[in-house]
């Protein structure tokens, strides 16, 4: 049945064809995973130019080995003014100040995170995350902006990098709960997988931005991801559907439950009332309500999955900052590399982690275990990360390829669980359909680090 209360984005009403019945419940399922991949996907771009440039503003402690590979290597930058460093980080603490930089982002990212998730249950949507994207935008420009106007103030690096942290931890809860709402659960994982890569792509993308325009400025690298952020920002304000609801569809979700609980909650009705009732006061259970940060840890699976996450997210966010770094620091074959070449193979990781991911959900759908993946990827990934660490620096080619084998394990679960995983927990028939109660999933497990 038709919703009664429609409501298209600009974008459908500006191209009518867009709107059903021209265009199927498919079509705006798969518009809806684009959509919100291409704007995540901005948000980790977003995120990448502090690790490239950081051997860029910290100091230079190997500028004899840097010498080495322009024998050997024509793309290594001109080291006259890019090695000199950037004053306050340039100094004997400029590393420590650096790190700093990534604890004030990544303190009020998680944090941020806790607020957004509620927030995202109570608030349209797609407004919150374009308000997440235009500031992130803005303040990713912003500490650009330090390089040509001469900023050697640490207080306002520290400044930008908090109010941005705090706009990007709108991003996240927003754009699973969005997709949450077009989901069923059939081949979760496989698609949930697909379009997790995201993360990973936007590394890339990220990566790949920061370090092509290098040369020309540190400041440049912040500012191109910057302007892309904004302007996938515009396209999600124009044409993201938040729920199926607004085009008048029906819920996929709707479907799935009331198939499974066709046979069994009559015969059980009270039973099931009164376990709902001891975990959550669901009322007159609104599908809209809200559910409560501590109700959801108190829900089956949420606190192991949490604390899985933790542990992937720490590895995951350690190479996401440091990585570049440590390859510019780090002899490959006797041969320090480029500011350049580094941040450019820091991405071999995040190519490893789209895989992981996909090949993580795919296996998941089909033997029905997303825990026992998780568990097996993350005890895999232990002894490629020391591989990596030990035998990384021999040759070009076994850096590359333990760097590849440790983002496809450690983004395997990262992936699984921040999506399939919380999309699961966040429909299961304890919550009563609650698909608005999605958010709040997400920040229980992505609030961890």
């Amino acid at each position: 049945m038709p919703s009664k209360n429609l409501n298209p984005p600009p974008g459908l009403n500006l191209f009518p064809s867009l709107k059903p019945p021209q265009k199927t419940l498919a079509f705006h399922q798969i518009l809806v995973l684009v959509i919100t991949f291409l704007a995540y996907a901005s948000f980790h771009a977003s995120r990448k130019p502090p690790s490239i440039v950081k051997s860029v503003l910290g100091p230079n402690d190997h500028s004899n080995s840097s010498l080495t590979e322009s024998n050997l290597n024509s793309t290594l930058l001109n080291s006259s003014s890019i090695d000199a460093g950037w004053a306050p980080f340039n100094g004997p603490r400029g590393t420590h100040w650096l790190g700093e930089l990534d604890l004030a982002f990544l303190s009020v990212y998680s944090i941020g995170m806790y607020f957004c998730g509620h927030v995202g249950d109570r608030v349209h949507l797609r407004y919150f995350l374009v308000f997440g994207m235009i500031g992130s935008g803005i303040f990713t420009i912003m500490f650009g902006l330090g390089y040509w106007l001469g900023v050697h103030v640490l207080g306002f690096f520290l400044a930008v990098q908090v109010v941005c942290g705090l706009f990007q931890s709108v991003g996240w809860p927003c754009v699973v709960a969005i997709v949450g709402n077009w989901s069923g659960k059939e081949k979760r994982g496989l698609i949930m997988g697909l379009w997790n890569s995201h993360t990973s792509v936007g590394n890339i993308v990220g990566s790949v931005l920061a370090s092509g325009v290098l040369e020309f400025g540190w400041g440049l690298s912040f500012v191109l991801p910057g302007v892309l952020m904004i302007v996938v920002g515009i396209v999600v304000f124009m044409f993201l559907v938040v729920s199926p609801d607004d085009l008048g569809f029906e819920s996929p979700g709707k479907e799935i439950e009331m198939d499974a609980e066709v046979d069994s909650v009559r015969s059980s009705e009270e039973k099931v009332e009164s376990e709902k009732a001891g975990l959550l006061e669901t009322g007159d259970s609104d599908s809209l309500a809200a559910i409560g940060f501590f109700e959801a840890w108190r829900l089956p699976s949420v606190a192991p999955f949490a604390f899985c996450l933790f542990f992937s997210k720490l590895v995951a966010y350690t190479f996401l900052y440091w990585l570049p770094f440590y390859i510019r620091h780090t002899a490959v074959a006797g041969v320090h590399l480029s500011h350049k070449t580094a941040g450019i193979l820091s991405t071999i990781f995040d190519m490893g982690g789209v895989l992981g991911g996909i090949l993580a959900g795919f296996i998941s759908d089909v033997i029905e275990a997303r825990a026992v993946i998780s568990i097996v990827f993350l005890l895999l990934s232990i002894p490629a990360l020391l591989f990596y660490r030990v035998y990384g620096s021999i040759s070009m080619f076994a850096n590359i390829s333990l760097m590849f084998h440790s983002g496809l394990l450690v983004n395997g679960p990262y992936s699984l669980i921040t999506t399939a995983v919380a999309t699961d927990l966040g429909t299961q028939t304890m919550v009563g359909g609650n698909s608005r109660a999605l958010a709040t999933f997400v920040l229980d497990s992505c609030c961890q680090n």
